[in-house]
């Protein structure tokens, strides 16, 4: 693999390092919503919100769709709702592995 591939491994799977990413990917993964929508949906403040909608369209996780004065975002497509689901299947499958890593930071 090419330093520019890991890079760019490197830099999608960014997206997935932050719980309030990690958040917002699950909020938006059965429909599109707006930052308002997310910001009481998950409980955050608008700002933070926006700076992690920024990074996840950046990652190319994300899409937003204009309409009038509201941006409405949703998965990038049908593999990254692929992914997500899979994540689910691994993370059950390694739970209790993970339950004793000792570098394992919540």
């Amino acid at each position: 693999m090419s330093t520019n591939q890991l890079d760019k491994k490197v830099n999608f799977l960014h997206g997935f390092s932050h719980r309030t990413r990690i958040q917002i990917l699950d909020c938006i993964k059965e429909k599109e919503r707006t930052v308002s929508e997310i910001v009481e949906n998950i409980e955050g403040n608008q700002s933070n919100i926006s700076q992690h909608l920024s990074c996840l369209k950046g990652c190319g996780l994300i899409k937003g769709r204009q309409e009038g004065k509201y941006i409405y975002y949703s998965l990038r497509n049908q593999h990254v709702r692929d992914l997500l689901a899979m994540i689910d299947v691994v993370l059950d499958e390694t739970e209790e592995d993970m339950d004793h890593c000792e570098n394992h930071i919540v």
